[in-house]
């Protein structure tokens, strides 16, 4: 972890700073876990904690943050722009709590629905070699990549 990222995690309170961690390796575990993705770049991107694929440009950018304004919660963000979420509730109805288009909310004492966010997080990551398919077929090469 570079040295601005590990500030901006040094600045969350403490019960909130190790769900993020969390969250920060689900993502990290993921990504080295499908050939495809490549490198993860950890860097700031609007002061937050941000993952991209800069070497294969496979993933749409993914964020953790926890928020003053929403103190009770931590999330996982993602591009609206890129439909992602959209595509989560169709497959999670009821399995998440989420924050319109843009992110996965979770309150303090959640259990984290750890394989179900880890498609998640796989279907952002390969998000430019899914994103032309239909539903159906977005999440079966999820599985299919999460398998090899």
């Amino acid at each position: 972890m570079n040295s601005t990222v590990a500030a901006v995690f040094d600045t969350y309170p403490i019960e909130f700073k190790a769900k993020l961690l969390f969250l920060r390796q689900l993502i990290l575990d993921t990504a080295a876990s499908i050939e495809d993705v490549g490198e993860i770049e950890e860097t700031l991107k609007w002061g937050e904690p941000s993952y991209l694929t800069p070497r294969t440009k496979t993933g749409s950018t993914i964020r953790i943050a926890w928020k003053e304004a929403q103190s009770e919660q931590y999330s996982i963000f993602f591009k609206c722009t890129a439909n992602l979420v959209p595509v989560f509730k169709e497959r999670y109805p009821s399995r998440f709590r989420f924050g319109g288009n843009r992110s996965i909310d979770f309150h303090l004492d959640d259990d984290v629905p750890e394989e179900d966010l880890r498609r998640c997080i796989a279907l952002a990551l390969t998000y430019h070699l899914n994103k032309k398919l239909e539903t159906t077929a977005r999440w079966e090469m999820v599985e299919k990549v999460l398998q090899s």
